[in-house]
Order: structure tokens, then C-alpha cells, then sequence
């Protein structure tokens, strides 16, 4: 099994008291690193991880009785598992490099024959048989993916897209239905690094929305984050991800005049800030009409609403500055 980072970062406070429900992918079981992993960094959720039967409509079946008895308050999906928790209509769902069309991932992939369980499971079986026919259940299991969208389901249910899954490419089917579709950093299956800075922002924001709660927020404005070299200034991404622990980011540029300036602000913010920037990015040459608590950015003369953090000022001349100043306020 895989081995947890002994280092990786724990958020006791997030999703604190409440059921998560993991739906692993295709051969594994609930018994991953990838469960190991959700434990360790939300340690006072419940995680629940059930191995899943190989055929497709047993899975189904069983997952929504689950869902019915244990009422989660968050479904994690990855690659087959993400088709699953997509067909779980009324609950809250991430899905992470979701194989939307599993039948013919079956296929592509060179699925067919003995198959070998890459995780223990609770049964002790360690092989199974991959038929044509249980290629078919898949396929037509999958023909009822998206058959309950509405609008309430799109604003519950979230899909994550490795840049460099090289096993399951379904980003433009499921934005297709879906709006909240991100592309972070990382390949087919996560690691510790793809799951802290890309699926634990999102969990945060549910968690907020099913909470009721306000964050502080904070704006950034691009000027403070590159350096002249058009590259991330020092620490400024480890701040940014101090940061987001207890306050609401908003990522702020000057309104373009062209559409390459705002692709190019766009791919910047996804290329070293990624997940975090999604849905967070504000436009605007009337940066003091910006309704928040804190600015951070380069401007020398401000007379906005939000309190100035100036970058490169004697009180703020690194962001390692800026994170210990913040640290200091305790999120306030």
C-alpha cells in the first residue's frame, strides 16, 4: 500500500465532526493510500472507504444504500469512483480524474483478462477476471452518467482534471454538464502534493458553504506576485497557501484591453497558483472600490476600503513578511 508523507499537513478543524465517503477507482479497494491520506489531513472527519463489488450495478447499488444509511456530508470519487459519486445526485462531490466512460477506458487501457486487486481487501481476494461482458456492464452502466443534472447538482458537484493524466482524459465531457470543472497539477492518481494544494481548497469551500461561513478576505493583486522575471516572487506560493487556511483569496489584474492579456493573466495564475485562483480571479482598473478586508499589492498611494498590505515596503519587504504578519492576526 502506499505509504503516507509523515509530513503531510493535518487541518483538524476542517470538515471537523462530519462523514466524508470515498469512492475508490478501478482494481483498488477502500484500503488505498489514497483513504490513508484523506484520513491522516481531516483526522476528526469520518471517513468511510467500502471495497466496491467489480460489477458495475452491485457497486451502484451498494453505494447508494450507503449513501442513504451514513447520509455524507462530502463524496470523494477518483477515476472510477468519480463516475460512481457522479450518479450519487443530493449529496456534495469531488471528482478527481473521473473515467466518465468507463467501458471504454476498459478497452483502451488493455483491461480484458486476469486482473490483480492493487490494494488488501476486507474479503481476502486478491484476483479477478476482467470479461467482454463485464466491459458491457460498464458501458451500459455509464449511459446513466449526467441523467439527473439540474441546477441545484450543478452547483454541488466538482471535477478535478490531472494536466497530466495520461489514463482518462473526460474534462470536456463533464464540462459539458458541469460548470465547476478545474485542471490542477498532477496525473491520474494523486499524491500527497495534488491532494493538499488541489482537492483540499475545494473541500474548504464547501466546507464554508455548508457552514455559512465568512471568511476575512484578502485580495492579491498580480503586480505583488511576480517578480521581474515574470515568475513567482520568494515564498510568495507558500504564503498564498498559509493563507488560505483562514482566509478567502481573491486574485485581483487590471481589466484587459486585449484578449491575449487576459489569457496570459490566466494561464500565469494557473501555471503557480492553480486551484486556488478557480472562480477567485477579479478583473478591475477600480482596485479601492474592492469590498474586503486586506489588499496585498504594490500600490504606493491608496485610498481603498480594504487595510493595505504594500509589498516591497520597509514593513512588508517579503512575502515572508507578509505571512508573519498575518500569522500574527490569528485570521482575524
Amino acid at each position: 500500500m502506499e505509504q503516507i508523507n509523515q509530513y503531510i499537513k493535518q487541518f483538524p478543524e476542517l470538515f471537523k465532526g462530519k462523514k466524508v465517503l470515498y469512492v475508490h477507482g478501478f482494481g483498488s479497494s477502500g484500503q488505498s493510500g489514497t483513504v490513508t491520506r484523506i484520513r491522516e489531513v481531516l483526522p476528526h472527519a469520518e471517513v468511510i472507504a467500502p471495497d466496491l463489488p467489480i460489477h458495475p450495478k452491485d457497486a451502484i447499488d451498494l453505494l447508494r444504500r450507503l449513501c442513504q444509511t451514513e447520509t455524507p456530508d462530502l463524496i470523494i470519487g477518483t477515476s472510477m469512483g468519480g463516475m460512481y459519486a457522479e450518479m450519487l445526485d443530493g449529496f456534495d462531490r469531488i471528482l478527481v480524474n473521473p473515467a466518465m466512460r468507463m467501458g471504454d477506458t476498459m478497452k483502451e487501457h488493455g483491461m480484458i483478462g486476469a486482473q490483480h486487486f492493487s490494494n488488501p481487501r476486507q474479503d481476502g481476494v486478491q484476483d479477478f477476471i476482467v470479461t467482454k461482458a463485464l466491459v458491457k456492464e460498464y458501458k451500459d452502466l455509464t449511459e446513466q452518467c449526467f441523467s439527473a443534472v439540474t441546477d441545484e447538482e450543478q452547483e454541488r458537484v466538482w471535477g478535478l482534471f490531472g494536466d497530466e493524466d495520461t489514463t482518462v482524459n473526460t474534462y470536456d465531457l463533464f464540462r459539458g454538464h458541469y460548470p465547476k470543472a478545474i485542471r490542477f497539477h498532477g496525473e491520474h492518481r494523486m499524491n500527497d502534493n495534488s491532494f493538499l494544494h488541489s482537492v483540499v481548497p475545494v473541500i474548504r469551500w464547501i466546507d464554508d458553504r455548508q457552514e455559512g461561513r465568512e471568511r476575512p478576505i484578502i485580495y492579491i493583486g498580480i503586480d505583488a506576485l511576480k517578480d521581474k522575471w515574470q515568475k513567482p516572487n520568494s515564498s510568495s506560493q507558500k504564503t498564498i497557501r498559509t493563507l488560505l487556511e483562514t482566509y478567502q483569496l481573491y486574485f485581483v489584474a487590471d481589466a484587459p484591453d486585449n484578449a491575449s492579456y487576459y489569457t496570459d493573466i490566466n494561464q500565469w495564475l494557473y501555471e503557480y497558483v492553480n486551484v486556488p485562483a478557480w472562480g477567485h480571479t477579479v478583473f478591475t482598473n477600480q482596485r479601492q472600490l474592492l469590498y474586503g478586508d486586506y489588499f496585498i499589492g504594490t500600490d504606493q498611494h491608496w485610498d481603498g476600503m480594504a487595510t493595505q498590505i504594500c509589498f516591497g515596503s520597509d514593513t512588508f519587504k517579503t512575502w515572508d513578511d507578509i505571512a508573519s504578519y498575518f500569522l500574527r492576526l490569528g485570521g482575524q
